[in-house]
């Protein structure tokens, strides 16, 4: 979309932006698995880009030899290019349909590609779980997105996937009107226990430091109000007692509310669907861990609110987040034992009667199970989002813009597509009334 005719066609399907980054390296491999598998109707035109061509070649050679074979051949591009050298982003974004971009923090660099995409006429997908850049991307390029017919697509990784699509899924799995959903996140490790690349860390101690902003920001987009169908959610407690699982909850950290928020407002407005209220919890275990945590969260928010503490945190994530935080990321062997469940807990009313009206009446529970969140679950979701955008673009929103997941995918196939790659949707208990 978006070119011209007589346009010259463009090199590329997709560019991995970044690609040589400790996320991009999985991203790359992911790209490479599908374009082998055949998914794409008339194969996968595809180019890896960032600095230094030693480093995008060496990522090459990994995914190469990850998935077996001799070399990924002449057939993949390598382009260079630097997030602080626009006229470098605009060349490459003029070669391609989308962009897969895995520079982050993204509030530092991810602006310069999402211009670079929408001026050039190129859609962008990220996996940002920063909602201030997220929403301030809305803000910003949404009406000149919509023009060029391009889509912006941020939080298509971990954050926040499983989460909006999840929501959507349940909804469509409810007899009725779905009108509450709670979700609640269970990571499981293996022995040798799990940890995350400090790239995320940053983007936390950033994000964090930064709420005032938020707020702000969401003053200026000027966002109606979604109206609250079926009985009001009730937010929880900063930590609780979970009896289903049995063990100590905490609200979830991340965008899954705010891109939830946003895709349930798209499709009131667009579609006058009813909107689903949404909440966010993480499983985080027994009364030991409630105290671990409450120390750190402490020390957290406490250092976070000064420039030097910002300072202090970054420079040391293993130190202040107890080994969970660390320059290397995890090991393979930490990544192939860990893996996630979301479960969402569905209430609403079932078909005739009023969502206006009395108590919900039915519930439905669904699931969400996949791998290591991170750097396995985050490169599939990305990369089937992009398959669904490159294939199923008939079933997309009619303009281009800046979409929240839930709201670009919503008609796609994306969730068949994640079922088949390992991160699957099931209904795991059905309503009776």
């Amino acid at each position: 979309a978006g070119a011209g005719a007589g346009a010259p066609e463009r090199p590329y399907d997709l560019v991995v932006f970044g690609a040589s980054g400790f996320t991009g390296q999985f991203v790359v491999e992911e790209v490479a698995r599908a374009a082998a598998g055949g998914e794409l109707r008339g194969g996968l035109r595809w180019a890896v880009a960032g600095r230094s061509r030693e480093k995008l070649q060496a990522v090459l050679d990994r995914a190469a030899e990850r998935l077996g074979k001799a070399a990924l051949g002449a057939e993949v591009g390598v382009l260079l290019c630097d997030v602080g050298d626009a006229a470098s982003l605009a060349d490459m974004a003029r070669q391609t349909r989308l962009v897969l971009n895995c520079v982050g923090p993204y509030r530092f660099f991810g602006e310069p590609m999402v211009e670079a995409c929408v001026e050039n006429g190129a859609s962008c997908i990220d996996i940002s779980g920063e909602p201030q850049f997220l929403e301030g991307m809305y803000l910003k390029y949404n009406e000149k997105a919509a023009e060029k017919g391009v889509y912006v697509i941020g939080s298509c990784g971990f954050d926040s996937i499983p989460a909006d699509m999840g929501v959507l899924y349940t909804r469509d799995k409810l007899k009725g009107t779905l009108t509450a959903v709670e979700s609640f996140l269970t990571v499981k490790f293996g022995p040798e226990g799990s940890c995350v690349h400090d790239g995320t860390w940053k983007s936390a101690v950033h994000g964090l430091a930064d709420q005032d902003n938020l707020r702000k920001l969401r003053k200026k987009i000027g966002y109606a109000p979604v109206p609250v169908v079926g009985a009001k959610l009730k937010r929880r407690g900063l930590v609780f007692y979970n009896r289903e699982f049995k063990e100590y909850s905490i609200p979830f950290m991340g965008s899954d509310v705010s891109v939830v928020k946003r895709s349930q407002r798209y499709l009131h407005t667009e579609f006058q669907e009813t909107p689903v209220q949404y909440g966010a919890y993480v499983n985080i275990g027994g009364l030991g861990s409630v105290i671990k945590l409450m120390f750190a969260g402490i020390l957290f928010l406490l250092l976070v609110k000064f420039s030097f503490g910002r300072k202090l945190l970054t420079k040391y994530p293993e130190f202040f987040s107890a080994g969970r935080f660390t320059k290397k990321g995890p090991t393979q062997k930490q990544m192939d034992e860990t893996s996630f469940t979301m479960t969402f807990f569905g209430e609403g009313y079932s078909e005739g009667q009023d969502p206006q009206n009395g108590k919900p009446n039915v519930k439905i529970c669904t699931e969400v199970k996949g791998p290591e969140p991170g750097y396995v679950a985050t490169p599939i979701a990305m990369v089937q989002a992009a398959v669904s955008l490159l294939e199923d673009a008939a079933c997309l929103p009619k303009h281009g813009g800046v979409y929240s997941p839930g709201a670009a995918f919503y008609k796609t196939k994306l969730i068949d597509r994640l079922n088949k790659h390992g991160v699957e949707f099931s209904v795991i208990s059905k309503p009776e009334v």
